[in-house]
């Protein structure tokens, strides 16, 4: 199975993401940052919708997890933004579980540091269980206090679940953050594979490994690389595994 996370930055860079993925095959997709509407024909115009993204993908199961929404056009009409993953097989269940904030409606700047904060959990018709998150965001990417009391809560979700288990995200904070230790009972490859940068230095300087992709004992990893295409503000994950 060929998995990829990404954290597509609203879909911005249209045109080198939807022909990435065309002409790439995946499995599974786990996006954050992920964006649709009822009205995806005009927002279609501006970046690339998650409609947009199944169709060059050829992954017709879709589950969402919207962490906020504006208004699009008119009142009868949102924007919805969060957390996507993407299958070529079926989906059986998606849960969501709200980990931090409660504001759901952004309506100006100040409302999207403290909206939802939410984790998609997944299952498979083979049993497989995927986990997608976004993580808290901090201008740093050690975190705080805040940071490892949300990745707790992520946590007690995670250690619930049984078989075999893959985690993507931009989880925001590097490996050697405290709010990781949460995590310590799963591989996380970025580290084992010596990642030292998931930023593609569209947005933001410097070299951060805030994207991860952490497995559970149950997976066997034939491979796993960083993307070199530029197709968001963040590079994109790929893991090969077997279970």
């Amino acid at each position: 199975m060929r998995i990829l996370q990404l954290n597509i930055w609203t879909g911005r860079i249209k045109g080198a993401l939807l022909d990435f993925l065309k002409n790439n095959k995946f499995d599974v997709i786990c996006l954050q940052e992920a964006v649709w509407s009822i009205r995806d024909d005009v927002l279609e115009n501006f970046c690339a919708s998650v409609r947009q993204i199944s169709g060059v993908s050829g992954l017709s199961y879709i589950a969402e997890s919207s962490n906020w929404e504006m208004g699009f056009l008119d009142s009868d009409s949102v924007i919805k933004q969060g957390n996507v993953v993407l299958s070529r097989e079926e989906i059986i269940q998606n849960r969501v579980e709200t980990v931090y904030g409660g504001k759901t409606i952004v309506n100006k700047a100040d409302d999207f540091r403290d909206h939802e904060y939410t984790l998609q959990i997944i299952k498979l018709a083979s049993g497989l269980n995927i986990v997608n998150h976004h993580g808290y965001w901090l201008p740093t990417p050690m975190g705080d206090d805040t940071t490892v009391a949300v990745m707790r809560k992520v946590a007690e979700f995670v250690k619930e679940l049984n078989g075999p288990l893959v985690m993507c995200g931009d989880l925001n904070i590097i490996h050697n953050s405290p709010a990781m230790r949460e995590l310590d009972f799963l591989r996380d490859l970025t580290e084992e594979y010596g990642i030292t940068n998931t930023l593609s230095g569209l947005k933001f300087n410097g070299e951060v490994a805030c994207d991860h992709i952490l497995v559970n004992d149950r997976i066997k990893v034939r491979d796993f690389r960083v993307l070199d295409e530029i197709v968001s503000d963040h590079k994109g994950l790929i893991a090969e595994i077997d279970f």
